[in-house]
């Protein structure tokens, strides 16, 4: 007598759909089958279809996007064409790309029980999950905060704990650590790990920064540009078939260097690197930008919300063609920063100077003539019916001086949806679309907010390649990230925020060594001043000579 295999909780046979007004499929013919209890890790290109694959499982997909839906999709016994997000939300938890665009009450505590209350979950229980989720997570000391006080971060957090408040089968998340430090978004795979390992709960996740996640998979699908055949298998061996520039840095190191089994882990790397004999040059040491008068000055400024104090006494110094990296743990003041030089927070104490003139006698609407400055909501820069249309209100309200609106979309690779709506395109896209508006003004000065959120290695290493051109052009950038790699790469300097106050101010290579935080994965693995794959691989070529 033979036993039938129970059916997969997640099954797609031939999916194939279509936004509306769009003449390309965002999936096609996608097969796709998940077990109960797996860790899934979904990757690909900006644009691939990620986030599309992601919901259909709670039926957000067709059923609130509209569109042409084919082929046959069934989550845990529901036809997602029959049974919408309302009968699916009972079994699918979804944390978004945007956070923002999922949160709804003022308080987080609020927060974490609205779902729960719209499912009618008992009072006793409701409190009792609540509880759960904020150590889960570890954000019970802001139970009682104003979400609109929260960092990118810390809203991301948020999200996450709401969807698990309601204790799902499987929960979905797009992108979940993207505004996370490291120590956060730990701390958040952790939790997935514990919950899908000791309760079973099924995780599918999809991710760009493989680095953080691909030791916590069971498998790994991953999604090639144009909509090609996907990769799926175990994470090792999907990384031994994928583009290497898309593969994490140590995955990319160990293939060069012929380690076999791949690590996916530091530990499984220094095994690798214990019977490799080979033993790079020391890099040379990083030159900071020098000379020109400061472009932009903090000197002893405290800025703050309420009786909130979030920057103490900072005093920093930008030059021409400086690309300085401001880093730290969520809520460690980034983005007051950044916002305090857009003139969008006023200084409590201290001077604000940009291209010498005091922000303080100035509007924000005179400062945007010379400081560009993208948020890490980009779509709230994004207005007009059509990407071509953004740019030409930027040059517009820029007396027509800027840069050709199709050169900037070429470099962003963003030539293709010159005619979309900005809302229609992928969060990857829609990041580099709100860079491309305020790029095509030509500003002296660019003020970034984890501009890496949402975009693939491809174009995130495109975007380094822009960045340092910018700088050779005389430009400032400062760019507030959590992206370890891209800073290693790019940066000039880094200033490292801890509580509000200047913790570390130097370049990359003396204030990211060593960290047990912000050290790159090359770092943990050689230790020294060695950042990234370029360094061991140059001090390999320069050791043989």
């Amino acid at each position: 007598m033979s036993l039938l295999a129970p059916p997969s909780q997640v099954h797609f046979d031939a999916v194939t759909y279509r936004y509306p007004q769009q003449s390309e499929p965002a999936l096609r013919n996608v097969d796709w089958r998940v077990e109960e209890g797996e860790f899934v890790v979904v990757a690909g290109s900006s644009g691939s279809g990620k986030s599309t694959l992601l919901r259909c499982l709670n039926g957000l997909v067709p059923h609130f996007s509209g569109g042409r839906f084919g082929g046959t999709a069934v989550v845990g016994g529901h036809d997602i064409r029959q049974d919408g997000p309302r009968a699916l939300s009972r079994l699918v938890g979804f944390v978004f790309q945007d956070p923002e665009a999922q949160l709804v009450t003022n308080r987080v505590e609020d927060e974490l029980a609205f779902g729960m209350e719209q499912l009618g979950v008992a009072p006793l229980t409701m409190r009792k999950r609540v509880e759960e989720v904020l150590d889960l997570l570890g954000i019970a000391a802001l139970r009682g905060r104003d979400i609109a006080t929260l960092s990118g971060g810390e809203r991301q957090r948020v999200a996450v704990a709401a969807a698990l408040s309601l204790q799902p089968s499987i929960l979905a998340l797009d992108e979940p650590t993207s505004q996370l430090d490291p120590w956060g978004a730990e701390d958040v795979l952790t939790a997935l790990t514990r919950l899908n390992e000791d309760l079973g709960l099924t995780v599918v996740l999809a991710e760009h920064r493989l680095e953080r996640v691909v030791a916590h998979a069971d498998r790994l699908r991953f999604l090639p540009p144009g909509g090609g055949q996907p990769l799926d298998g175990r994470p090792r061996e999907t990384l031994a078939v994928m583009d290497p520039a898309l593969t994490p840095p140590l995955t990319r190191l160990a293939r060069h260097l012929g380690w076999h089994p791949l690590p996916l882990t530091i530990k499984e790397g220094r095994v690798c690197l214990g019977w490799d004999t080979r033993r790079p040059a020391a890099p040379p040491s990083d030159r900071l930008v020098s000379g020109g008068l400061p472009v932009v000055a903090l000197h002893d400024v405290s800025v703050g919300y309420g009786s909130r104090t979030v920057l103490h006494h900072v005093d920093v110094v930008a030059r021409p063609g400086e690309l300085i990296a401001l880093m730290g743990r969520n809520g460690s003041g980034k983005t007051t920063l950044l916002r305090s030089l857009m003139g969008l927070h006023r200084p409590k104490s201290g001077v604000i100077t940009v291209l010498d003139r005091n922000i303080a006698r100035l509007d924000t609407a005179e400062l945007a003539q010379d400081v560009g400055y993208v948020p890490q909501e980009p779509g709230t820069l994004l207005f007009a019916e059509t990407l071509r249309e953004e740019l030409a209100f930027t040059l517009k309200h820029h007396g027509g001086r800027g840069k050709d609106p199709e050169q900037v979309l070429a470099k962003l690779g963003l030539a293709h949806a010159v005619e979309r709506h900005p809302r229609d395109l992928s969060g990857g896209e829609r990041e580099r679309a709100a860079l491309a508006a305020v790029l095509v003004g030509a500003p002296q000065v660019l003020l970034l907010d984890e501009p890496t959120r949402g975009m693939d290695a491809a174009r995130k290493a495109a975007l380094g390649c822009l960045l340092r051109d910018l700088c050779s052009e005389g430009a400032t950038v400062l760019m507030a990230t959590h992206d370890v790699d891209l800073v290693a790469a790019v940066a000039t300097r880094v200033v490292l925020l801890g509580d509000g106050e200047i913790v570390a101010d130097g370049c990359p290579r003396e204030v990211l060594s060593g960290s047990l935080t912000f050290a790159t994965q090359i770092n943990k693995l050689y230790g020294g001043h060695w950042l990234t794959v370029e360094d061991v691989v140059t001090g390999l070529e320069r050791d043989s000579e």
